[in-house]
């Protein structure tokens, strides 16, 4: 999958779970819930220790048993990671903040990265060095009126808020109305509550709900 079809596939669905969990086993099944409930991409917050354990193994069984599943990296803070997780195979790459040679690594290797950016300014530079799709981050800080003021004078641009996305209708219409192109959601979506339980059936309905939801705000549902 390249790049190209990675930020497609981020515009058509709408949505990007976010997820970690230091267990592979509890992983798959979060991963395969997901997929169940429609999600198509997922990014692994790699925020643990040998994380970088836990997602190969996610992504050899996201591409034994769930064909068309894009699984992703996010968290990463400098180049060395972000190319560790592409040689285990991460269709994308995602920053809490913006750094070149996060983005130099991932031009070189032809894998899209999203960069965290908080301004104008950083969106503008990220922009210059070929990022595709912004990460709003943390959305709850900055709110849809940042994103609808960004489009004004950039109506090119591409945005990803993560935090501060809930997965109620009310929420969701007030990103998409200011124009964001998909959303990221973690614990909004994935609960602790739901992980403890193992209730997968639930979170699998839940993440079904989230898509339908987006596309009737979209007109396309």
């Amino acid at each position: 999958m390249t790049r190209l079809q990675v930020a497609n596939l981020m515009d058509q669905t709408g949505l990007v779970p976010l997820f970690y969990h230091p267990d592979p086993e509890l992983g798959k099944k979060v991963l395969k819930a997901c997929y169940q409930g429609g999600a198509r991409l997922l990014e692994f917050t790699a925020r643990g220790d040998f994380a970088h354990e836990v997602f190969a193994e996610l992504n050899r069984y996201a591409l034994r048993e769930l064909p068309g599943m894009a699984l992703g990296v996010g968290s990463v803070t400098d180049g060395a990671a972000a190319s560790l997780y592409m040689q285990l195979g991460a269709r994308f790459v995602v920053t809490p903040s913006f750094r070149e040679d996060i983005a130099r690594v991932c031009n070189r290797r032809k894998v899209l990265w999203s960069a965290g950016c908080g301004s104008l300014t950083e969106i503008g530079h990220a922009e210059e060095l070929g990022c595709e799709i912004i990460k709003l981050f943390p959305g709850s800080v900055y709110g849809p009126e940042f994103v609808r003021a960004v489009l004004g004078p950039q109506p090119w641009t591409r945005i990803m808020p993560t935090g501060g996305v809930s997965p109620d209708e009310t929420n969701l219409r007030g990103w998409f109305d200011a124009g964001v192109c998909c959303v990221g959601m973690g614990s909004n979506l994935i609960t602790k509550k739901l992980l403890e339980l193992e209730d997968f059936k639930t979170l699998a309905d839940s993440v079904s709900q989230v898509m339908k939801t987006i596309a009737h705000i979209r007109g396309k549902g």
